[in-house]
């Protein structure tokens, strides 16, 4: 986060950098923090993550990867996610499913 940023612009900054999309209105999932966000480092650093999760219905570009962030990105129907999700992102992805996702395929607010 740079100074002066608010949680919406770095999301719309990060996904831009490392994808090449610019996305629309962001829509907040949760906010994730406490002890069961707690890292430690290889180099022996210690933290706790906080994660603040957004997600939008709009977005423009093509996806560019960023070989120095990423190693390949691609869209997934929810019934079609691979199973081996970072346990943070399940999470995410579990709450944002079960409170603004419809089966239809629209996104419900």
């Amino acid at each position: 986060m740079e100074l002066g940023e608010s949680t919406e612009d770095v999301a719309r900054r990060e996904i831009l950098e490392e994808t090449g999309l610019k996305v629309g209105e962001l829509n907040l999932i949760n906010v994730y923090s406490g002890p069961q966000h707690y890292v430690k480092a290889e180099n022996g650093d210690e933290f706790y993550v906080v994660t603040v999760a957004y997600y939008t219905e709009g977005f423009e570009g093509e996806l560019v990867v960023d070989t120095s962030e990423s190693i390949m990105f691609d869209f997934f129907y929810p019934d079609e996610l691979p199973e081996n999700i970072v346990k943070s992102h399940r999470v995410i992805l579990d709450e944002f499913l079960s409170k603004h996702y419809s089966y239809e395929g629209q996104v419900s607010r």
